[in-house]
């Protein structure tokens, strides 16, 4: 038994080529076809917006820690200059202006047990936003976006609240960057 020692394109010039040619313009096509959609965020900006005013928000729930409202503020802060390529302008008078409150902080029982009691805790935070785009005022609004965690009835929130509140204010900071300047 003899053993080929060619390959079955050799000899065809003009198939070898066609193939190194495929090889070559294939990615270049199927990525050219994902052109319009894009995954950064800040896709819906409008381009004759500039700046972004993020005043201090303020505390107007009972409980929670006295730090959460600058917490929150210099964290949402943040993520839009990451995110973003607006610049921040303290003052009011940006092209886009977020504030708002934290009217919201509760812990409520969930899960009920047999014994009558809960078998889980769930802190819940509301944050209350005021949006004013100045170059729309049709994408303004008022809204409330609200996130929670769930932890175990034999705890306190004293002692699981610093495992808690990071995660639920990145999810309401993540909810207040999709509708005000993401693509979803």
């Amino acid at each position: 038994m003899r053993l080929m020692k060619s390959s079955p394109f050799r000899g065809n010039k003009a198939l070898s080529r066609t193939l190194l040619l495929l090889l070559i313009l294939l990615p270049g096509v199927l990525l050219n076809g994902c052109g319009p959609y894009s995954f950064s965020p800040g896709g819906k900006l409008s381009a004759d917006l500039k700046t972004i005013t993020i005043n201090n928000f303020v505390m107007n729930a009972a409980g929670g820690p006295a730090t959460l409202p600058n917490t929150f503020t210099e964290q949402l802060k943040e993520y839009f200059q990451r995110n973003t390529r607006l610049q921040l302008k303290p003052g009011g008078d940006g092209d886009l202006l977020i504030e708002g409150a934290i009217t919201g902080y509760d812990v409520t029982p969930q899960a009920p047990t047999a014994q009558d009691k809960a078998g889980l805790n769930r802190l819940t935070v509301t944050v209350t936003v005021r949006f004013v785009n100045t170059k729309d005022e049709s994408a303004s609004f008022e809204q409330p976006f609200s996130f929670f965690r769930d932890f175990p009835q034999n705890q306190t929130l004293n002692q699981v609240e610093g495992q808690l509140i990071p995660p639920i204010l990145e999810q309401i900071i993540l909810d207040i960057f999709n509708k005000t300047a993401g693509d979803w």
